[in-house]
C-alpha cells in the first residue's frame, strides 16, 4: 500500500499524534478525515448590466397667423367751464353782547370775648415757720420747707368773629342785535366733460402656436441571471470515513481536451457525471482533489497557467451539479510531474507525450 494517505502501519510514526488518527483502526484499511462542509444553496440574483435610460426627440415650434385691432389713437376729452350763480341772504347778528353789572354785599361782623392766660401756674418751695412742738431754744432749728403751688391767671378781652362774608351779586344786562347781507353760491362753478373716441387700425402678425418640446421614450433596462451561492449550514465537525484505499491514490479521469483548450466537452461531462459524481455521493463530506497536468512541450508558464484552467474547469461543474465548492480543491501543476522521461529537450513519441497529459482525482484528508 502506498503512503499516499495514512494507513494502519502509519500509527508507528513518530510525527503523528495519536488524538488525530480514528480510533479502533482496523490493519490493512485506508481512512480519510471528514469535515461536515457548510452546506450552501444556489440563489439566482438579478443583475442590471446596463441600466434603463430615457432617449428625447425633439419636436419644433409651430406658428399661426392672426389680426388683431390695435389702438392708434386714445380716448381723449373736451373741457368746458360753466361759471358759478350767485344770490344774496340777510343774516342777523349781535351787534352788542350782554353784559352784567355787580352789585357787593359788604361783610359783617357779631360780638365775642376770648380768655387769654396770661401768667401760667407754677409751683415753689418755700420755708415755714419753727414747729409749735419744737423742743429746740434756738428757732432755726425746728423750720421746715414746703413745696408750695399756685395757679394760673387769665384775662378776658372783647372780640368780633364774621357773621357773613363779603359778596357780589350779577345783574343781567339788555342784548342788541342788527342785520347785514351777504352774496351766496347757489351753484358752483363746474367743468364738462365732452369725450373723443379713440382711433383703431387691424394689424395681421404670426404668433406662437405651440413651443418646441421633447418627445421622451424610455429604453428599459437589460438585465443577466447570476447564481450565486448562500450558506444555509455551517459545518465544521471533523470525523473520520473509511474509504476505498485506492481512491486516496491518484485516479485517472479520462478526459481528452482539446489543443490549448480548457472548455468541458460533452463527452467530459459525461465521464464527470459516471466517474466523479458516484465517488463524491459515496463518500459524503471527504474531500476531492482535481490534479491537470500537461505534457513537457511550450513553455512552462503557459502549460500550469493551462492546467489550472482546466482543474478548475473541472470543479466549476461539479459545483453547478451541486457539490460543495469547500470540498473541492483545484490543482494544476503544468510539467512539473512527468510520468516518464519526456522532459524539456527530450525527443519523445506522441504517444509518450500523452502519457504526461492527464487529469486526475483522489481523496484527500481535510
Amino acid at each position: 500500500m502506498k503512503k499516499v494517505l495514512f494507513l494502519l502501519a502509519v500509527f508507528a510514526t513518530a510525527a503523528i499524534n495519536a488524538q488525530d488518527l480514528p480510533t479502533n483502526p482496523e490493519p490493512g484499511k485506508c481512512y480519510v478525515r471528514c469535515t461536515t462542509p457548510d452546506v450552501y444553496t444556489n440563489e439566482n440574483m438579478t443583475v442590471v448590466t446596463k441600466p434603463a435610460y430615457k432617449v428625447l426627440k425633439t419636436v419644433p415650434a409651430t406658428y399661426k397667423t392672426v389680426t388683431e385691432r390695435v389702438l392708434v389713437k386714445e380716448e381723449g376729452k373736451r373741457l368746458a367751464v360753466i361759471p358759478a350763480k350767485w344770490g344774496t341772504e340777510t343774516v342777523s347778528y349781535v351787534s352788542k353782547e350782554a353784559g352784567n353789572s355787580l352789585r357787593i354785599t359788604p361783610a359783617s361782623f357779631r360780638a365775642s370775648s376770648e380768655t387769654i392766660e396770661v401768667k401760667p401756674a407754677f409751683a415753689q418751695w418755700e420755708l415755714g415757720s419753727p414747729a409749735p412742738d419744737c423742743a429746740s431754744g434756738n428757732p432755726d432749728d425746728c423750720r421746715y420747707w414746703c413745696y408750695k403751688g399756685y395757679p394760673a391767671e387769665y384775662t378776658t378781652v372783647s372780640t368780633q368773629v364774621l357773621a357773613n362774608d363779603a359778596s357780589t351779586q350779577k345783574i343781567a344786562g339788555s342784548v342788541k342785535n342788527a342785520t347785514y347781507t351777504k352774496r351766496v353760491m347757489l351753484e358752483p362753478a363746474k367743468v364738462v366733460e365732452e369725450v373723443i373716441p379713440a382711433e383703431y387700425a387691424t394689424i395681421t402678425k404670426t404668433v406662437l402656436d405651440k413651443d418646441a418640446y421633447t418627445v421622451e421614450e424610455t429604453v428599459p433596462a437589460i438585465t443577466k441571471t447570476v447564481t450565486k451561492e448562500v450558506l444555509k449550514t455551517k459545518g465544521g465537525l471533523t470525523t473520520w470515513k473509511e474509504v476505498e484505499c485506492s481512491l486516496v491514490e491518484y485516479q485517472a479521469l479520462p478526459i481528452n481536451w482539446n489543443l490549448g483548450s480548457a472548455t468541458l466537452t460533452t463527452e467530459a461531462k459525461r465521464i464527470i457525471d459516471s466517474r466523479l459524481m458516484p465517488v463524491l455521493q459515496q463518500n459524503a463530506g471527504t474531500k476531492l482533489e482535481i490534479a491537470s497536468h500537461t505534457d513537457s512541450r511550450g513553455g512552462a508558464s503557459s502549460n500550469q497557467s493551462l492546467s489550472e484552467r482546466r482543474a478548475k474547469a473541472v470543479a466549476d461543474y461539479l459545483i453547478s451539479k451541486g457539490v460543495n465548492s469547500s470540498l473541492l480543491v483545484a490543482n494544476g501543476y503544468g510539467e512539473r510531474k512527468l510520468k516518464n522521461r519526456c522532459a524539456d529537450g527530450v525527443s519523445c513519441t506522441e504517444r509518450e507525450h500523452s502519457t504526461n497529459r492527464r487529469t486526475e482525482f483522489r481523496l484527500i484528508n481535510n
